[in-house]
């Protein structure tokens, strides 16, 4: 393995990557995802994380309920609450890391306020910062928590999950030629309306400067990712 290129990494992930065949969160899945993450803690990374809460409700999903979108959106968020407590839980008790559980919505019986400070306090103790609850507002993707979270912490990279090995042109799932990008900028992801974030959580990294990487989250995929070994696409200026 070689040296990592980045020192204050964010992991953004999806709750699907905890859903199992028939669980929104699968055991296998919680505990590949922890390891991962506490093989970057372990090595010395400043570690983050924002995950989303899509394998239990997503806000969206209510549009066609007549329900208040706002009101769909706030149960989202306390999906992602649900998605962080089971990694805070495993990565502490099974690999022996610690970490914090920073949340938008105020809970304080399960998890800390998010306060900057506080949460560079904690990056500075070597703990993995999990935010939840999205930014605390509806109608704001979890993506663009990522993105903003990533500026107020001074992240060098924020570590895109998914499913698939990168950025394409076509879905690759249902288009066997689809064409994979090594490399974008920013202005090639908004332009060509390329499904890797949403738009706003784009234009602040393009602000900041801060690049993303799209890559396919498997045992063993992290470390390689920040050490520049890992096949993804890699989204800069």
């Amino acid at each position: 393995m070689g040296t990592p290129k980045y020192k204050n990494v964010m992991l953004k992930l999806s709750g699907e990557m905890l859903r199992g065949n028939d669980e929104a969160i699968d055991g296998e899945r919680l505990s590949m995802v922890a390891g991962e993450l506490a093989s970057l803690a372990k090595a010395g990374i400043a570690t983050s994380v924002v995950i989303g809460g899509g394998n239990i409700f997503r806000g969206a999903k209510a549009a066609g309920w007549d329900m208040d979108r706002a009101n769909a959106d706030y149960m989202g968020m306390l999906a992602t609450v649900v998605n962080g407590l089971a990694l805070q839980g495993i990565l502490e008790t099974k690999y022996n890391v610690y970490c914090r559980v920073m949340t938008a919505i105020s809970m304080q019986e399960l998890a800390e306020p998010y306060i900057r400070r506080k949460a560079l306090k904690h990056i500075k103790k070597g703990r993995v910062v999990i935010f939840v609850a999205g930014t605390g507002n509806p109608y704001f993707t979890t993506d663009s928590a990522a993105s903003l979270r990533a500026r107020e912490i001074g992240c060098d990279i924020i570590l895109k999950a998914t499913k698939v090995d990168g950025i394409y042109d076509k879905d690759p799932a249902v288009n066997p030629n689809a064409k994979k990008f090594d490399k974008l900028t920013y202005m090639d992801v908004i332009s060509n309306k390329l499904n890797v974030m949403d738009a706003t959580a784009i234009t602040q990294c393009m602000e900041s400067k801060i690049p993303i990487f799209v890559f396919e989250l498997k045992q063993g995929s992290v470390l390689p990712a920040i050490c520049g070994e890992s096949s993804g696409t890699l989204v800069e200026s």
